[in-house]
């Protein structure tokens, strides 16, 4: 989700991505709305890690390229240094929230800088189980390093009169996994001399997403104001509970309703996109009983898919 920024027909920024950065007993997301598919209700930010990249520009900058001038060059490990000690500083509860206000404090640090984008992805931790009172129970202190879905966010920030305006900005889920066993199928599409893919009626489907999505208003997406605010792990279970509950005919059928019902839950929304991955296994066997299938992992190359949808989609259905 990076974009290269012209001055005067000229690319020119830097900076510095993979910064890691952790914060432990960060203020919890609290008084989110919930919705039917979820039940996230809030994150309680015991541990909040995340993979942070900034990128500036400035016409200040320029001679550092064409006369080898770094009196204006504010080093990328200073940068580093930084965003580290402002995740100590921020008092919010969300990651989009952050990013506008180191964003925000690099601005003001630093005069030199006319504009600013950074982005990150969260680090995602899960609360281990321990025994309790009343049966396992999750553990307040120790948590697992997950390697599951992850939130994302970016804003660009120009200088204004007075603070900082947000120019651009998006949030997201990415690294969704999901694999439904049955009710999946793929007909009537293009057949001539050069497919060889025979028509499935009852597939196994395995699709990867990202889901990314702006508001309307993209001070919501700082979330100071809770309600107004569209968590990741509600997205995601928008995805998940939309795949259980559809018979779909493609990997293009399930995305547009996914972005239908995550457009219709949060009409602060103004736009939902994708990208996805097709990653459906391969049958081996299908002589078993019932609706049981023997697998195997699809070869190279794989099917990918990317759309993007606004209100304009919407049909006007109610959604219970």
């Amino acid at each position: 989700m990076t974009d290269v920024s012209e001055t005067d027909g000229r690319t020119m920024n830097y900076g510095k991505e993979q910064v890691a950065v952790y914060r432990t007993f960060g203020t919890p997301l609290e008084g989110v709305r919930t919705i039917p598919e979820s039940q996230f209700t809030g994150r309680d930010n015991t541990i909040f890690g995340a993979e942070v990249r900034v990128q500036v520009e400035g016409e200040a900058f320029l001679p550092s390229f064409s006369e080898g001038d770094n009196s204006m060059v504010v080093p990328t490990d200073t940068m580093k240094n930084f965003i580290h000690h402002q995740l100590g500083e921020y008092d919010g509860a969300t990651l989009e929230g952050f990013l506008y206000f180191v964003g925000a404090r690099f601005l003001e640090q630093y005069s030199q800088m006319d504009s600013i984008r950074v982005s990150a992805e969260e680090l995602p931790f899960e609360e281990r189980p321990v025994p309790g009172e009343d049966g396992f129970e999750s553990s307040k202190l120790v948590f697992r390093v997950a390697d599951s879905e992850s939130g994302f966010g970016e804003v660009a920030l120009d200088r204004g009169d007075d603070d900082p305006v947000i120019k651009e900005h998006t949030s997201g889920v990415t690294g969704i996994e999901l694999v439904k066993v049955k009710d999946n199928s793929f007909v009537g599409y293009v057949q001539d001399e050069y497919t060889t893919l025979p028509e499935r009626e009852n597939r196994t489907l395995y699709v990867a997403l990202d889901i990314f999505w702006t508001y309307a208003d993209s001070e919501d997406a700082l979330g100071e104001d809770p309600e107004r605010y569209v968590p990741a792990e509600q997205v995601r279970d928008i995805a998940q509970v939309v795949f259980d509950w559809f018979d779909v005919n493609s990997i293009q059928d399930l995305i547009y309703r996914i972005g239908e019902r995550t457009l219709e839950r949060f009409p602060q929304l103004e736009s939902v996109s994708f990208e996805a991955n097709n990653r459906t296994w391969l049958k081996v066997r299908d002589d078993l009983e019932g609706d049981a299938k023997v697998l195997r992992e699809p070869p190279r190359p794989t099917g990918f898919q990317q759309f993007s949808m606004d209100r304009n989609d919407l049909k006007g259905e109610d959604v219970e």
